[in-house]
C-alpha cells in the first residue's frame, strides 16, 4: 500500500503505541505510516470497508490518497479541513490536494471529495461512498490566504480572486495616504492589487524574488529563516526611494520576514512603510497540518498589534479582520477552521498535545507497508 497524506493526526501517538503493543513495527516516525498500517490491518477484501473502519479510529485532519495494485482510493476527514479533489484523465482518474495539479498532466477537474467521503477507483470505474458521517465543515482558512496555489479552485472560487478581494477589503478596513503599493512576492501580489484598486494608490513591484528560495516560515531555526529572507527578496530602489510605501503580505507568523522587509525598505530610501496583512493576527498554533510555530513563537500571541508594529519598525500596521477574510471567500463563517486566529479548534485537541509530540524529522511522505505475515491482494 502506498499512502500520501495531507494533514495531521492528533491521536497518531496513541494509535501507534496501541499497534506496537500488539506487535506491529514501524519504519518511519510519521503519521502517514499509521494510516497505512491501519488500512492493511483492516483489509479483508473490501478496500472501502477497510478505509471506513480506519476513519472511525482517526482524529484530526486528513486528506489521503491510497494506491494499491488494483485500486486508487482517496478519503477525507469528516470536517474537511484539508482539500481533496478528483481529476479525470484519458478515461482514468487521479487525485490531488488542489485543482492546479491537473492541468500539467492533462487531466480535467471531475469533482471535489466532500468531508467524510471515500472515493474508490478500480477497473469498473469510480464510486463515491460515505466513510464517516460529515461533521461541521471546517475548511482551513489559511489554505485560502496562503498555503494553496493561487491558480487552484476551492469552493468553486479561484484563489487568486479570493486573495484579491482580501486586499480590497483590507484597503477598506485600513486606509492610508501613500505613494505606492507593493507586494511581498509571490503570495502578496493578489492582495496588493486589490488594495491598490480600492485605495487608488498605484501598484508596482518593489521586490524581485529569487525563484530558488522557498518558504522561510517553515525553516527549522531563526538564523536560517533570516538568511532565507535576505537571499529571497531584492529591493527595487527606484520604486521605493523617497516614497510612502504600502507593503502587502499574506501573514505574519513570527515577524522575522516582515521585520527584515521593513528594514530593507527603509534602507532603500522609503519615507514611510505601512504594512498591510491579508490575514487576521495568527495567535494559536495549528494542529491540523500546517507547521507554522509553537504559540510561544507566534508574534500575535505575545504582543499587541502596536507592539508588533514597534517590533518590525513599521510606520503603521493593519491586519484583515476575520470577518473580512470570511466575506472574501464568500461562505458562511461556520464553514471554516479559524483556530489559528481565534483558538476555536473544530476537532478537540488535548491540552497537553504539542505540535512535535509525535513527529521527529520525517523519513518521507509515503509509507510502504506489509502487515506481519498477512498477504495483501489489493
Amino acid at each position: 500500500i502506498a499512502v500520501a497524506h495531507n494533514g495531521n493526526l492528533i491521536n497518531a501517538r496513541e494509535l501507534r503505541e496501541q499497534m506496537e503493543a500488539e506487535g506491529e513495527s514501524f519504519d518511519t516516525t510519521n503519521d502517514s505510516e499509521v494510516i497505512a498500517k491501519l488500512i492493511a490491518r483492516h483489509f479483508e477484501g473490501d478496500l472501502a470497508d477497510a478505509i471506513r473502519k480506519v476513519m472511525a479510529q482517526l482524529r484530526g485532519a486528513y486528506s489521503v490518497a491510497v494506491l494499491t495494485p488494483k485500486h486508487v482510493a482517496a478519503f477525507r476527514d469528516p470536517n474537511g479541513v484539508r482539500p481533496l479533489t478528483i481529476g479525470e484523465i484519458d478515461g482514468g482518474f487521479c487525485v490531488a490536494s488542489e485543482t492546479c495539479a491537473f492541468g500539467p498532466v492533462g487531466a480535467k477537474f471531475w469533482g471535489d471529495l466532500y468531508p467524510g467521503q471515500i472515493a474508490i477507483v478500480d477497473e469498473s470505474g469510480p464510486r463515491i461512498v460515505e466513510g464517516a458521517k460529515p461533521s461541521r465543515p471546517a475548511m482551513c482558512m489559511f489554505e485560502f490566504i496562503y498555503f494553496a496555489r493561487p491558480d487552484s479552485r476551492m469552493y468553486g472560487e479561484r484563489l487568486y480572486q479570493v486573495r484579491r478581494r482580501m486586499g480590497m477589503r483590507l484597503a477598506q478596513e485600513h486606509p492610508i495616504e501613500a505613494d505606492v503599493v507593493i507586494p511581498v512576492p509571490d503570495t502578496g501580489v493578489p492582495g496588493a492589487l486589490g488594495y491598490s484598486e480600492v485605495s487608488g494608490i498605484p501598484f508596482s513591484e518593489g521586490f524581485i524574488k529569487s525563484r530558488y528560495i522557498h518558504r522561510t516560515f517553515i525553516q527549522p531555526d531563526q538564523r536560517m529563516r533570516e538568511q532565507g529572507v535576505r537571499m529571497k527578496l531584492t529591493p527595487m530602489e527606484e520604486v521605493i526611494e523617497g516614497k510612502r510605501v504600502v507593503v502587502v503580505d499574506d501573514s505574519i507568523v513570527r515577524a522575522t520576514t516582515t521585520g527584515q522587509i521593513v528594514r530593507t525598505l527603509f534602507e532603500s530610501g522609503a519615507k514611510e512603510v505601512h504594512v498591510r496583512i491579508t490575514a487576521p493576527p495568527i495567535k494559536f498554533p495549528c494542529f491540523y497540518g500546517i507547521d507554522m510555530a509553537s504559540r510561544g513563537e507566534l508574534a500575535a500571541a505575545k504582543w499587541s498589534i502596536e507592539e508588533i508594529r514597534e517590533h518590525i519598525g513599521a510606520t503603521s500596521l493593519g491586519y484583515l479582520s476575520i470577518e473580512g477574510a470570511v466575506e472574501a471567500v464568500g461562505k458562511p463563517k461556520d464553514h471554516f477552521c479559524l483556530a489559528c486566529f481565534n483558538g476555536d479548534y473544530p476537532i478537540q485537541v488535548p491540552e497537553e498535545l504539542k505540535k512535535d509530540m509525535f513527529e521527529k524529522p520525517k523519513v518521507g511522505a509515503f509509507a510502504t507497508v506489509q502487515s506481519g505475515q498477512r498477504s495483501l491482494d489489493l
